[in-house]
């Protein structure tokens, strides 16, 4: 399974939840797959989205948060997994689609085939945590963190490949206000 046959699973799961997506082809399959004004694409920024999902997940405690995050993005960033275990939001939901490769720069290949980055968010203290390997298990996982307090990790293990998405066609700052009108009005 590629990511966005992955990605498609997922969002079919949580409709219209609010989602911080990592940069690259992370943003730009969401944003053919499911674009949608509660989605926040990072155009840059490589490694923050567990960052700005997490700010975004302790302003809004009410709703839930979904970060869709890659192998190489979090490991840009793994002390971010520190943080969301010691602060330990209930709603953060962090989706990890894990193909082993920087995909968005050349598919140079990450060290997630010789750690288990679930393994890391365990440790960090996230409350639970899931690696799933094809679409039955995805959603037998998203049916089951409906009852589950976060904060949450699911590692989806995905093949590399696949067509590239098209670019977002938003401009950044529209994307920005899209976003934060959204949180404003739900």
């Amino acid at each position: 399974m590629i990511r966005k046959e992955a990605m498609k699973v997922v969002v079919n799961e949580i409709k219209n939840e609010i989602i911080v997506a990592a940069n690259g082809f992370i943003s730009r399959d969401l944003f053919n797959v499911h674009d949608k004004v509660s989605n926040f694409y990072m155009i840059g920024s490589m490694g923050l989205a567990s960052s700005i999902g997490l700010g975004v997940a302790i302003k809004n405690p009410k709703k839930q948060i979904f970060v869709f995050d890659g192998d190489g993005n979090i490991l840009m960033n793994f002390g971010s997994l520190v943080t969301i275990g010691s602060i330990r939001p209930k709603n953060l939901i962090h989706i990890v689609f894990d193909n082993s490769r920087h995909a968005s720069t050349g598919g140079q290949p990450t060290n997630s085939k010789f750690i288990q980055i679930e393994k890391i968010a365990e440790k960090c203290n996230y409350s639970s945590v899931f690696r799933v390997q094809n679409k039955q298990e995805i959603i037998k996982i998203m049916k089951k963190i409906k009852t589950i307090s976060g904060p949450i990790m699911i590692l989806i293990k995905i093949n590399h490949g696949g067509k590239i998405g098209d670019r977002i066609e938003n401009h950044p700052t529209k994307i920005k206000e899209y976003f934060m009108k959204n949180l404003e009005e739900t």
